[in-house]
């Protein structure tokens, strides 16, 4: 089981740079995973369908609204051919004070830095894929492009997220076929309803909209 804390941050506390002293050393940012997720996750098991593997993006981004720790959005990486599950993610943007941390960046962070390769592409590795309970903003677009991953499966269309006032940034039809003729498949609107129905809660939850 990959342990709780795979990459290296105290809790955000918000400041001013203008009270602070410059930095006298290098620089430490710890990207972890919550508590609960580990344990909650089934490392050994083989998610072998596009629904099976939408089903846990789901679940890890209900329980991170229902946990308290982050928002609405959950997302894996997998082994495409085999469903073996490489890495989890959660929206840790508010937990850990980083804009960047979208449920897919730490998928994607998680899995790299547990394969100890920069890309999920590299030669001798078997395809990877990216599977998100919404589709991906703008910056997890890029990401997933960069990432080396084969294959993007969404849940919950963009739009779902526009309604609760979430930013996704500029994605236009243009931007995903940027992605398929650079040979990632994209599918979208895997399990919709079940994860619209995790935006929805979110809201009625009165949770936290951080788009900066």
């Amino acid at each position: 089981m990959p342990t709780a804390s795979l990459i290296t941050a105290s809790y955000w506390m918000p400041r001013s740079a203008a009270k602070l002293s410059p930095p006298m050393h290098a620089q430490e940012i710890c990207i972890t995973y919550p508590d609960w997720l580990p344990a909650t996750v089934d490392w050994e098991r083989r998610y072998e369908s596009d629904e099976e593997r939408m089903r846990l993006a789901i679940r890890l981004a209900r329980e991170n609204v229902v946990r308290g720790t982050g928002g609405p959005f959950g997302a894996a990486v997998f082994e495409r051919a085999s469903g073996a599950l490489v890495a989890a993610g959660v929206n840790s943007v508010v937990r850990l004070g980083n804009c960047t941390l979208h449920g897919e960046m730490l998928a994607i962070m998680m899995a790299q830095k547990r394969l100890g390769s920069w890309t999920l592409g590299a030669p001798g590795m078997p395809d990877h894929e990216l599977v998100s309970s919404c589709d991906a903003c703008a910056m997890c677009l890029g990401a997933t492009l960069w990432s080396g991953v084969k294959r993007l499966v969404c849940g919950a269309h963009r739009d779902d997220a526009s309604r609760l006032d979430f930013e996704e940034g500029p994605v236009f039809p243009e931007s995903l076929a940027y992605l398929e003729a650079r040979g990632v498949e994209i599918v979208r609107g895997v399990l919709r309803q079940e994860a619209r129905a995790v935006l929805e809660d979110y809201r009625r939850r009165g949770g936290l909209i951080y788009n900066g």
